[in-house]
């Protein structure tokens, strides 16, 4: 019975480290306000505003429901191991023990909110994949990663929007952007930027021998609406060229032209987006990633500035193979930076990433980047 006993004191010291990270006095006082906002019959009239207001609300009830149940739950842990001393009961500690081990995996999930520091990490994320070197196979291989984005953002119940697909010459995709939206997406997706190595058994090769493809992968955070006016676009500076989607038919289909692919001509960045169904629609959510690029461009010039100053030597992660996924002889996939491993490729690409990313964030906080 010592042993759940000395599980409480942990455990405890862990919830008064989480109030102050999760600054939980300053969310008490701060909820009444949203919820005050959130009742207001003209909220919605500033739809930019309102948006705020809920995204706020969200994540301040999010931290502060979770910080109420494990409180809670060590209250419970308490009680268990009192009663069990007293009733000598073994099932009663065995509960004890039990809450106090899933408590414990608990604080794991909410130590990890301390680990996203940056400025945007809460918000979504704008996506690039393209397929490397491989041919075909690097072709394929970008599809099953855009496929894994896509079921991972399902299972984190986030929003993926698709925004432009360029389709391969014989199998998979040249490259696709899309978005994800969820509280911590982009936090999360930066622990994917850079390249990805598949090792495997090639379905396209007749004589069954194995092949490498690379495929890359760029995130940058989507810049909320009220400071987007940070970032100044010259429109001389556009080049916007119209054409007609490419998608693969079905309801996305435009049957018109009006995909609209745009160039900022000083940094050549590109941009496109076929998804929408207009080409003022499309030609918005064009202008919403590359002021998120540009946004991103910038902040990256600071740092290599400040870096440069300091005598500092920065790793270049794009062009760098981040992650192994073999698949022959024998399956694994290997994180090269974190040292995360999985003997289930099949799950990974099936969107279990997570365990990938959390492990990424705290080697970057211990000794990464």
């Amino acid at each position: 019975m010592a042993e759940t006993k000395d599980l409480i004191a942990p455990l405890a010291a862990k919830l008064t480290e989480a109030k102050q990270y999760l600054c939980i006095d300053e969310l008490r006082s701060r909820l009444p306000q949203l919820e005050t906002e959130m009742g207001r019959p003209d909220l919605w009239d500033d739809a930019d505003r309102a948006r705020k207001v809920q995204t706020e609300f969200a994540a301040t009830k999010d931290d502060l429901d979770l910080y109420d149940r494990l409180a809670s739950q060590i209250d419970d842990i308490e009680v268990l191991y009192d009663l069990a001393g007293e009733e000598q009961d073994e099932s009663l500690q065995a509960e004890a023990a039990a809450l106090a081990e899933a408590t414990k995996t608990e604080f794991s999930e909410l130590e990890l909110r301390a680990l996203f520091t940056g400025q945007y990490d809460q918000g979504d994320a704008a996506c690039d994949l393209n397929s490397g070197a491989g041919g075909v196979d690097a072709q394929d291989w970008a599809e099953m990663l855009l496929n894994m984005y896509e079921r991972w953002a399902a299972q984190q119940g986030f929003e993926f929007e698709q925004t432009d697909l360029q389709k391969g010459n014989e199998a998979g995709i040249s490259s696709a952007s899309f978005i994800i939206r969820g509280r911590y997406a982009y936090g999360l997706l930066q622990a994917e930027r850079g390249v990805h190595r598949i090792v495997r058994i090639s379905p396209f090769d007749s004589q069954a021998r194995r092949h490498t493809a690379f495929a890359s992968f760029a995130v940058v955070p989507v810049i909320p609406e009220e400071e987007v006016g940070q970032v100044d676009i010259d429109d001389k500076d556009l080049r916007v060229d119209v054409f007609r989607s490419s998608g693969a038919g079905g309801q996305h289909v435009n049957t018109t032209d009006s995909a609209v692919r745009v160039t900022h001509m000083p940094t050549g960045i590109v941009v496109s987006c076929q998804d929408e169904r207009s080409q003022h629609q499309n030609k918005e959510r064009c202008m919403t990633m590359l002021t998120a690029k540009l946004f991103a461009l910038e902040q990256q010039k600071r740092e290599d500035e400040l870096a440069n100053e300091a005598g500092e030597s920065k790793k270049v992660e794009w062009g760098s193979q981040i992650r192994s996924y073999v698949m022959h002889p024998y399956q694994m996939v290997k994180d090269e930076r974190s040292g995360e491993t999985s003997g289930n490729p099949d799950g990974v690409l099936g969107g279990d990433v997570r365990p990938f990313m959390e492990s990424w964030l705290r080697w970057r906080m211990s000794d990464g980047e």
